[in-house]
C-alpha cells in the first residue's frame, strides 16, 4: 500500500480513484464496509481505492473539549487499512489551514486534483470544509460538478446501535474487550517498546514483558486479560518476522504493592522465563478478559491467584493444552 502525507506527494496522474473518507479510528465494521464497497467500485471503474484521513481527530482543533481519545495510532490505523485492502491511504495534515478550506476548495485540491477521484464514499454524518458546511448532499452536487459520483453508505447496525468508534471506546473502558473485537472484526491491540520495570514477576515466578508508556492504542480497563504479544523485534514495523506468543496481560497499578504511580501493560508469555524482548517492538492483542484488578493481603495469595490466571488464559488461548 502506498502512503501519502501531503497532495503534493500525489504523482500526476495517479488516478482514477475511488475515495472513501473519515476518521477511520479503529478502522471497526462500519469503516470496513465502506472500504468493502469502494473495492466492488473499484473493480468495475479499474481505479485504485484510496482511503483518505486525518493525522488527528479533526474535534482536537475545532473543539478540543469534546475531543475523544483515539482507539489507535496513526501508524496502527494505516497497517489497519492496509489489512482492508486499500491500495493507498493519504493522511491529511489537520490543522487551522485545512479546516479554513471552503467545501469546494477541499474537494478540488484532494479529491479532483491530487487524487482523480471517480467516485467518493462517506458516511452519512460526513461534515468536511470550513464550519462543517460540507454534508454529502453538497459533495453530491459538487462531483455532478467536478466529474465524480458519490456514494453515501448507510451505517452499521448491531443490537439496535450504530456501530461507532464511541461505542469500541465505551466497551473497552469498560473492560469488555470480547464485545469490542466484534464490533472491531478483530482484537483490539496496543502497541509499544519493552522497556525494565521492578522485575517484581520475575521474583514472583511470572516475568513480564512491560510496555513503555508512550504506547500506540486506547489502553482497555484495569484488570488481567488473555491475549497474544507479536515480537515485532528492534526493526519496529518488520511484521514478516514477526513473532506471536501466548500471554497472561496485565493492566494496571499493582495495587498489592503501591509503588506503581502510572497505570502500565505488563505481558507473561506463557511457559517463557527466559525471552528477551528489551527495546523489542511488540503488539499486545488482547481477546478476553479474566478479572478485575484486586489488591491482595499478602504475597502467598497473590502468587496463587496469579496461578489461577494463567491457568485461565491458557483455558481461553490453547483449549486443551
Amino acid at each position: 500500500m502506498k502512503v501519502f502525507f501531503d497532495p503534493t506527494e500525489i504523482p500526476a496522474g495517479f488516478g482514477p480513484s475511488v475515495v472513501a473518507i473519515g476518521k477511520f479510528d479503529g478502522v471497526h465494521s462500519g469503516h470496513r464496509a465502506v472500504i468493502d464497497r469502494a473495492r466492488v467500485t473499484a473493480t468495475d471503474a479499474a481505479a485504485r481505492v484510496v482511503a483518505v484521513t486525518f493525522d488527528r481527530n479533526p474535534l482536537s482543533i475545532l473543539r478540543p473539549d469534546r475531543c475523544p481519545e483515539a482507539l489507535v495510532s496513526v501508524d496502527q490505523k494505516i497497517a489497519l487499512l492496509a489489512d482492508a485492502g486499500v491500495d493507498a491511504t493519504l493522511v491529511l495534515r489537520f490543522d487551522e489551514a485545512l479546516a479554513a478550506l471552503s467545501p469546494r476548495e477541499f474537494v478540488e485540491h484532494v479529491l479532483v486534483d491530487a487524487l482523480g477521484a471517480v467516485c467518493v464514499m462517506v458516511g452519512d454524518d460526513f461534515r468536511f470544509g470550513r464550519g462543517g458546511a460540507g454534508t454529502p448532499a453538497v459533495l453530491g452536487d459538487l462531483g455532478a460538478d467536478l466529474g465524480f459520483t458519490v456514494d453515501v453508505v448507510s451505517d452499521v447496525q448491531g443490537g439496535g446501535r450504530r456501530v461507532s468508534s464511541t461505542w469500541v471506546r465505551e466497551l473497552l473502558a469498560a473492560g469488555q474487550v470480547e464485545d469490542a473485537a466484534r464490533l472491531l472484526g478483530r482484537p483490539h491491540a496496543v502497541r509499544g517498546e519493552i522497556v525494565h520495570g521492578l522485575k517484581r514477576g520475575r521474583e514472583l515466578g511470572y516475568p513480564t514483558a512491560n510496555l513503555s508508556s508512550e504506547l500506540e492504542g486506547f489502553v482497555p480497563a484495569d484488570g488481567v486479560y488473555a491475549g497474544w504479544l507479536i515480537d515485532e523485534g528492534k526493526d519496529a514495523g518488520a511484521l514478516s518476522a514477526a513473532t506471536r506468543y501466548p500471554a497472561a496481560i496485565s493492566i494496571g497499578t499493582n495495587p498489592t504493592f503501591d509503588d506503581v504511580p502510572e497505570r502500565q501493560i505488563e505481558a507473561y508469555v506463557l511457559d517463557e522465563t527466559d525471552l528477551d524482548l528489551y527495546d523489542h517492538t511488540v503488539q499486545v492483542q488482547i481477546t478476553h478478559r479474566i478479572r478485575g484488578m484486586v489488591k491482595f493481603e499478602g504475597i502467598d495469595v497473590l502468587i496463587e491467584t496469579m496461578r489461577g490466571d494463567v491457568a485461565a488464559v491458557r483455558a481461553a488461548l490453547l483449549p486443551g493444552r
